[in-house]
């Protein structure tokens, strides 16, 4: 395998460790073999490079040494060398010539785009015998002088869009548990009472007490443990000073990446260690069968949360995947329920606003009040830098951490709908 194929295996074989992982955060294990496979692949390019600058500097000490051989021979008759400078060889070339006249058909140049000028072959300069091509693509040649321009953008890879924050109750505490009551029970023995006849009812056929029925309700209290989301990332003190904008990307990747991990938590986290309870684990919540089609299930469990749950929907959420199903529904003569693809405006599903989180599992989707979660922030995302970590200090190394702590609860989990979507 020569140098150019496996610099391609390679970066192949990143490649294939990223697209694994597309629907994922990396593991730990996989970002450093990734990282050292690209690293190696650019250690293979260098070599592939300095192979290169060495072959074009043998051809060209090979040359000089055949022309000054050809020049030491007495014995046979010497060329002719062109008259003439390199620029005014090239300028007086007859390609060049048809070519200038074609772009500036009245001896100047015009402001837009000319396009390339051909390739001028000077023959006979410098030494009896040789041609040169100068060209751009070469190191040794014109592209020495081609200097790259910077032009300061900066493109992200990007994160998936996060919305369960905007749907929620977000309030404060200040404390690393948080508790509220929540009514198990409610009065429900309210009834119509006649009117007493008699004063002291002895039992007798007819007697009316007008005693009023006794209500009862019941409650229990629920804590929540305030829960810790962090990531941190290394870098040299040098990397900081010498790249003023490489902080900035540092601080806005972690606060991306805490923003991302929250709303997979608060979905999907399984109570278990430091994760949060996520909506997708809690007790209580209610549950809509699939039911012939997506339209009819989605519309039962409209019904189960009047019914069951005694909430008024605030939202939908559907994963992209199940959301384009019902996009796409059409009716037995083609047309799209929802207005095709020229729709605008906010999609709605039996009269509730529908957004997409790409951390909602696909087959099912959530319907719910969802002013019945609430988030407490005890510590809000913030960012430190430190080089007291292991042996960083005398390695001029800096971890800049992002770390922020929270809970998380439903104040009422009969308020969410969890519908089979096949």
């Amino acid at each position: 395998m020569d140098k150019q194929e496996r610099m391609l295996s390679l970066l192949q074989q990143a490649q294939a460790i990223l697209d694994a992982a597309k629907d994922r955060n990396l593991t730990d294990e996989e970002h450093t073999q990734a990282t050292k496979l690209m690293g190696e692949a650019m250690q293979v390019r260098d070599e592939v490079k300095t192979d290169k600058r060495d072959a074009n500097l043998k051809a060209a000490l090979g040359q000089l040494l055949s022309g000054m051989q050809q020049q030491d021979t007495r014995t046979q008759p010497q060329p002719q060398r062109a008259k003439g400078t390199l620029g005014q060889r090239f300028l007086g070339d007859a390609t060049w010539q048809a070519w200038y006249k074609q772009v500036a058909p009245t001896g100047q140049f015009s402001t837009g785009r000319l396009g390339m000028s051909p390739a001028v072959m000077v023959k006979d300069f410098g030494l009896w015998g040789r041609k040169e091509l100068i060209t751009g693509l070469d190191d040794t040649s014109a592209g020495a002088f081609v200097v790259a321009e910077q032009t300061g953008i900066y493109e992200p890879i990007g994160r998936y869009l996060t919305v369960l924050r905007d749907l929620i109750n977000v309030r404060q505490t200040g404390s690393d548990t948080v508790e509220f009551v929540r009514q198990t029970a409610q009065v429900t023995q309210a009834a119509p009472v006649a009117e007493a006849n008699v004063k002291y009812p002895s039992g007798a056929t007819g007697e009316i007490t007008g005693e009023k029925p006794q209500g009862a309700m019941t409650f229990e209290r629920v804590a929540e443990i305030v829960k810790t989301i962090a990531v941190y990332v290394g870098a040299t003190k040098r990397a900081l000073a010498d790249a003023a904008q490489i902080r900035g990307l540092i601080d806005q990747e972690l606060r991306e990446d805490l923003v991302d991990a929250l709303e997979d938590q608060l979905f999907n986290g399984n109570g278990v260690g430091e994760n949060f309870l996520g909506l997708a684990n809690q007790p209580g919540t209610l549950t809509q069968a699939f039911n012939v089609d997506i339209l009819t299930t989605t519309r039962q469990a409209l019904t189960t949360l009047l019914v069951t749950g005694r909430q008024v929907p605030t939202a939908w959420v559907f994963s992209p995947t199940d959301w384009e199903t019902v996009d796409l529904l059409q009716d037995l003569q083609g047309r799209y329920y929802w207005g095709g693809p020229l729709a605008q405006g906010m999609p709605r599903l039996w009269g509730a606003p529908v957004v997409q989180s790409f951390h909602v599992a696909a087959g099912s989707a959530w319907l719910a009040n969802w002013r019945k979660a609430v988030l407490w922030d005890r510590e809000q995302a913030t960012i430190t830098a430190t080089d007291s970590h292991d042996d960083w200090f005398i390695r001029n190394m800096v971890a800049i951490l992002a770390e922020m702590r929270a809970a998380f609860g439903l104040i009422r989990p009969s308020a969410f709908v969890n519908a089979e979507l096949a």
